[in-house]
């Protein structure tokens, strides 16, 4: 294997006339391919350990949400939100071609999975979950609603992965200074002479309209249930508690679920208790 597995940069127009962006790793055409949605403020560049690890054995695509990475911002950002995401990966199923896949979706990634179990359950043919599920826990979403959109940037890239080891240390106990700096490289873009994370700050907007209607994301859970289902949990997790993973086994008996060590939200898949989970996992859709 590579240090990186070599993959074409695409692009595709939605219906609003937003450019997307993704990365797609090529693979095998005998199983669906999988399909990497990132977390809230992060993008494609998440995946690259992940694409290494199940690429060519899988074609693996990668989508910079709107608003992220190489994808165009959204000049309205009250689209920003899941229902929106929904329909861009819709159309970017349909720009590749792609008749259903293995979703993999990270924190926002696997919300916006969950509501596609709903709106198209026809396009999935098994889901892995991180760290995510129907039921959140207030003190991640604080944390998350704490550092999203505050528009930093940093004359260094160490200055980067200094202040997001200040945020996330206790996620990532193991971590080291050159660990950070590789977060930070996948975190941020270098741009007009400063380095600054690689998202609209508007995506966070979201956190600041004030109180929401609560949705039940329970009925979601329940539909993508009934596909091929891995859920994972990172050991450490402020987002997804060990009483709410606990519910989800109870309403999905039929999924597999594993935790992973020393580690809290999210999970980067190449973890040893994140890829053996999905090794064994993917072992069993090719055995079916």
């Amino acid at each position: 294997m590579t240090d990186e597995a070599e993959y074409e940069d695409g692009y595709f127009v939605v219906r609003d006339g937003l450019k997307l962006h993704y990365r797609d790793y090529p693979g095998s055409a005998g199983m669906p391919p999988l399909l990497c949605l990132p977390g809230l403020t992060r993008n494609v560049r998440d995946f690259e350990k992940f694409a290494e690890l199940y690429s060519p054995r899988f074609r693996v695509l990668a989508l910079d949400f709107r608003g992220r990475g190489e994808s165009d911002y959204d000049p309205l950002p009250a689209r920003y939100n899941p229902l929106t995401y929904v329909s861009d990966v819709l159309e970017l199923l349909q720009h590749a071609g792609i008749a259903q896949a293995i979703f993999v979706g990270t924190s926002l990634g696997g919300l916006v999975t969950m509501a596609m179990a709903s709106m198209a359950p026809d396009r999935i043919a098994a889901a892995i979950l991180n760290d995510v599920g129907p039921e959140l826990n207030q003190v991640g979403l604080d944390r998350i609603q704490a550092y999203a959109g505050k528009g930093e940037q940093f004359g260094s890239w160490e200055d980067a992965g200094a202040a997001i080891a200040a945020n996330q240390a206790g996620a990532f106990p193991d971590y080291g200074d050159p660990d950070w700096i590789a977060m930070a490289r996948r975190n941020c873009r270098e741009r007009d002479g400063a380095i600054r994370f690689d998202y609209d700050p508007a995506i966070a907007d979201v956190f600041k309209a004030g109180p929401r209607p609560k949705i039940d994301m329970w009925p979601l859970f329940a539909a993508l249930a009934q596909k091929p289902l891995l859920m994972l949990r990172g050991e450490r997790s402020e987002l997804l508690s060990e009483q709410a993973f606990e519910k989800m086994k109870q309403a999905a008996p039929d999924a597999r679920f594993a935790v992973v060590p020393r580690v809290g939200h999210a999970p980067m898949l190449d973890e040893p208790g994140a890829a053996a989970a999905i090794d064994a996992f993917l072992d069993s859709l090719a055995e079916s």
